[in-house]
């Protein structure tokens, strides 16, 4: 479970990023194009019908927005950290607070696995959530591809030394 938060917390953190301009002031996906290609994506790899993710890309969809809220909370939370005399007291409420979050977000989670089932079987919805890792995995690596464009990274700078 511990595993999944984290994870849960870095694909948001890495989802957040793609929303942003990068560094050649080209603009990246607004958040309705991010979703277009999601649903796009996971409904191929899930080999879900038109039927099937009409009925669950908007309460998937709703999911998200409120993972969203229970992640930017515990950013916050983390962020007040950031202030050098805090009391031990302090920090401790913080992270109290920051794991209630977490807890609250496997809950949600949880809570949504009981309407999804009612909209497709276990097996799709497994399908689902390993095309949604897939999905930020290609995310990520385009990122940084696109960020290594044009640097000399180590490894190119090894393979030209040969």
């Amino acid at each position: 479970m511990k595993k999944s938060i984290i994870l849960l917390l870095l694909v948001c953190s890495f989802v957040s990023t793609a929303f942003s301009q990068d560094k050649n002031n080209q603009q990246r996906l607004s958040p309705e194009e991010f979703r277009e290609k999601q649903q796009a994506f996971i409904t191929e790899k899930a080999d879900l019908t038109k039927q099937e993710a009409a009925k669950f890309f908007p309460l998937y969809f709703q999911l998200q927005d409120k993972k969203k809220e229970l992640n930017d909370k515990a950013w916050c939370l983390i962020r007040e950290g950031k202030d050098d005399n805090l009391t031990e007291a302090q920090y401790n409420d913080i992270l109290e607070n920051v794991y209630d979050t977490r807890v609250a977000t496997a809950d949600l989670e949880k809570s949504y696995y009981a309407k999804f089932k009612q909209i497709l079987p276990a097996k799709k919805i497994y399908l689902v959530q390993k095309a949604e890792m897939r999905f930020h995995r290609e995310l990520i690596k385009g990122m940084n591809n696109r960020n290594a464009g044009g640097r000399n990274t180590n490894q190119n700078a090894k393979k030209g030394n040969k």
